[in-house]
């Protein structure tokens, strides 16, 4: 598998640079280089990595790439639970979280909740939507301080808990709005952390690439951090199985432009994982 990976990365990449060769000049701005030839842009990609050209904006990465009609903010948790406790720990979430989904009182809603199965083991992970913001989270966050219920599920929840972490998050304007889906469905949520001020790059060649997974429905969600680690993005994937996820990965493959989307976008990353979920009983999302 690792050598087909390798093969395709190289097929591709020998693709777009062909493109370019045969283009002739082909001017590349999206690290504030301009060049010139197939050798010159290695030249300066090379470069791209240790010297940027700082382009001047007049508004915040979160406002230029989100859907400025909407307000929703995402809040998603990661709850590492005691091995022997997962099973109470699911058994306590599917009592209380659909109660407060359902409940108009609080302007949330649960957008998923999975455990992991690949990646981090004995691993919970929720998603969240806030529809207003942060004035709404922050409402929500004080009704729950006089919820009875919810402070006995959190004193509960914190006995099986090894650790846990969150990230408040905006949804990228180009990607899909999660909505319920009927199952049965696993879940790729994958997480790039960015090179510091390539936020916008990522989302302008995101927005093509997003074209070429929407064949098979596989699109969930796409998500950048506002608090928490900063400069991070998830996408988030649906597939009927590993061998659906599998093919439809290596049909992106098959389209022209995706080559190039690849070759762009790993010189912004620091760091990638990858986590492969199943969905709770509670999920909306199945």
């Amino acid at each position: 598998m690792a050598t087909g990976v390798l093969q395709r990365v190289s097929g591709g990449l020998g693709r777009a640079k062909s493109r370019a060769h045969s283009a002739g000049q082909l001017v590349v701005w999206s690290r504030g280089f301009a060049t010139s030839g197939s050798r010159n842009r290695q030249d300066s990609w090379f470069k791209s990595l240790f010297v940027r050209k700082v382009d001047p904006r007049k508004d915040a990465h979160s406002n230029l790439l989100t859907k400025n009609e909407e307000s929703n903010l995402y809040k998603i948790q990661f709850h590492n639970v005691k091995p022997e406790c997962l099973d109470a720990y699911n058994k306590l979430c599917e009592d209380v979280l659909p109660s407060i989904h359902a409940d108009k009182y609080y302007p949330c809603e649960l957008v998923g909740t999975w455990n992991t199965w690949y990646g981090e083991q004995d691993q919970a992970v929720h998603l969240w939507r806030y529809r207003g913001g942060y004035p709404a989270l922050t409402e929500v966050m004080n009704k729950l301080r006089q919820n009875k219920e919810f402070t006995e599920y959190r004193k509960e929840r914190g006995k099986m808990l090894l650790s846990r972490r969150n990230q408040l998050l905006l949804e990228f304007s180009f990607w899909n709005e999660p909505v319920p889906r009927e199952g049965p469905n696993i879940y790729e949520l994958r997480s790039y952390q960015l090179r510091p001020g390539t936020m916008i790059e990522w989302g302008n060649y995101w927005a093509r690439a997003i074209g070429y997974r929407q064949h098979n429905r596989e699109a969930v969600g796409g998500f950048f951090s506002q608090i928490g680690n900063l400069y991070m993005v998830h996408h988030l994937w649906a597939y009927k199985d590993l061998q659906s996820r599998e093919d439809t990965r290596n049909g992106a493959w098959q389209q022209d432009g995706w080559d190039e989307v690849v070759y762009y976008t790993v010189p912004l990353i620091q760091h990638m994982d990858s986590r492969i979920m199943i969905p709770t009983k509670a999920s909306p999302l199945q």
